[in-house]
């Protein structure tokens, strides 16, 4: 058995707001083998980019818990003081294209001297050096190696994108976490963009963690899904076993909202909404939405496994 490139295990992080606690992640549990990538699907607020920023350890100010597990190359991050974290980890091995990333570049700046400062600062290179990397890699990704002498407001919204992803991987990382990497762009750019990921995963052999509530989309890059629900996740499946037979009623659902060509299949929708993360009921978190909820679902759901490491979260599946 291969073993795990990444692994994340029963990981905590809650935040306190004036309104009080936010559970934002709460006992996440996964695991990703080198040249995978792993989609994590669910609603805006469900705490996809609080996982994300979590793994990189980009915390709130406000965290008040922060435990659990990951292993990255069977090293323990959470043991990492700060100093070492950033000098090896964050940005260097592992990389993170937050949401909204477009609006991170400075419009009067060139896009040569923003994308050198990493190099700078992490790989000891010197400004020319830096400079010849930054070029090439804007090559990786089908861009001109002139255009480290434009200007941000140069560019579309689709090259823009481009260059937030040469820069993630500037550094040479083994891991990519992408929040929402398509989110603003239109359907065509999307397309190309989706194609660029799918190139470079293959050509340089990255892991990558692709977050994003778009169902249909995250099916073109994954190996798994994890499907999050409430700050949980409530499904981490095989992405083709989860695609022709999601486990758990949230996701079931989640598949039958999407829209097809079909004329014989309805489009459906979840009632309701999702829960606060400030204050969640007691239970099966999806209970008040479920269309199978029964008098087990007032009692957290444990987690039953499939096959390997994979797992749904609910009390249909658990055997008397």
């Amino acid at each position: 058995m291969d073993k795990a490139h990444l692994t994340v295990k029963n990981l905590v992080m809650y935040y306190k707001t004036l309104k009080g606690e936010v559970k934002a992640v709460d006992d996440v549990s996964f695991s990703l083998l080198r040249g995978e990538t792993i989609a994590v699907i669910g609603e805006s607020g469900c705490g996809k980019s609080s996982l994300a920023k979590s793994i990189i350890r980009l915390l709130p100010r406000n965290v008040s818990t922060y435990k659990g597990v990951i292993l990255f190359n069977d090293l323990n991050l959470m043991e990492l003081d700060e100093e070492s974290f950033t000098r090896d980890i964050r940005w260097v091995k592992i990389t993170y294209i937050p949401q909204a990333a477009l609006n991170s570049l400075n419009p009067v700046i060139k896009i040569g001297d923003q994308m050198i400062e990493p190099l700078i600062l992490r790989k000891k290179l010197d400004k020319r050096e830096a400079l010849e990397k930054a070029a090439k890699t804007l090559k990786t990704v089908g861009i001109s190696e002139n255009f480290i002498h434009r200007y941000p407001f140069e560019l579309s919204g689709g090259m823009k994108q481009r260059v937030i992803i040469a820069m993630s991987l500037l550094t040479e990382p083994e891991l990519m976490i992408l929040d929402e990497p398509t989110s603003s762009l239109d359907v065509l750019t999307q397309a190309n963009i989706m194609n660029l990921l799918k190139s470079i995963r293959r050509s340089l052999k990255l892991s990558m963690i692709f977050i994003t509530h778009d169902v249909s989309l995250s099916s073109e890059l994954a190996d798994k899904v994890a499907v999050m629900y409430a700050g949980q996740i409530v499904e981490f499946n095989d992405a083709n076993a989860f695609y022709h037979d999601p486990k758990h009623p949230y996701s079931q659902k989640l598949m039958e909202s999407v829209p097809t060509l079909r004329k014989d299949k309805k489009l459906d929708f979840i009632p309701g909404a999702p829960p606060s993360l400030l204050n969640l009921p007691k239970g099966c978190r999806f209970a008040e939405r479920c269309p199978y909820a029964f008098e087990k679902c007032d009692k957290d759901p444990p987690l039953v496994y499939l096959s390997g490491d994979f797992y749904v979260r609910c009390w249909l599946y658990v055997r008397e």
